[in-house]
């Protein structure tokens, strides 16, 4: 299975990280994109090394690289996940701005009609970011915010990062047990 992780500059670089962890435990083969806005949030958030961080892909490309592979509708894959997608990003996909090769390679997924999804983690929301959501989602990108559940009982961050990870893995097919899943009792 071969799958693209962008990874923008927005809180929540954790989510990004530990989804890399577990599509390398699935032995996906991973094309990431991490934007410069996300690598200052690396630092100020996180512990993590972005030399790590690449490690958990198979290639790793720059922004700016708008000729690389992943820019054209040509290049296969099996699913693209934004996380965390910035309200700038959000705003690129929502009005067809491809400025970078993250927003070119979501345009080229929707155009394509790939799995796309897309998780921001921002709040409030604006009215003009709304809008965006909708209008994502309507081009056919999954819109799977950073909101974890809390039915499983969760003991610590850690396992709120692992259920949205999981309902990303979920989305893209990919088996887990990231978190219990509800069961009515």
């Amino acid at each position: 299975m071969r799958i693209i992780v962008a990874i923008t500059g927005a809180s929540g670089i954790a989510y990004g990280v530990r989804l890399l962890e577990e599509l390398r435990r699935a032995e996906a083969e991973v094309h990431l994109v991490v934007s410069e806005a996300a690598k200052k949030i690396m630092a100020y958030e996180t512990d993590y090394e972005l030399a790590e961080v690449r490690k958990l892909s198979r290639e790793t490309y720059r922004e700016d690289d708008i000729a690389a592979a992943l820019a054209s509708g040509s290049f296969q894959y099996d699913g693209a996940v934004i996380v965390p997608c910035s309200l700038k990003t959000l705003a690129a996909l929502a009005r067809g701005y491809a400025d970078n090769l993250i927003t070119r390679m979501g345009l080229c997924a929707l155009k394509e009609g790939r799995r796309l999804v897309v998780v921001p983690r921002e709040t409030p929301l604006d009215l003009a970011s709304l809008r965006n959501l909708v209008a994502v989602r309507e081009n056919g990108a999954v819109v799977l915010p950073a909101m974890p559940g809390f039915y499983h009982h969760p003991r610590g961050i850690n396992e709120l990062v692992e259920y949205v990870v999981g309902k990303i893995l979920d989305q893209l097919g990919i088996p887990h047990q990231l978190f219990e899943r509800w069961s009515g009792k």
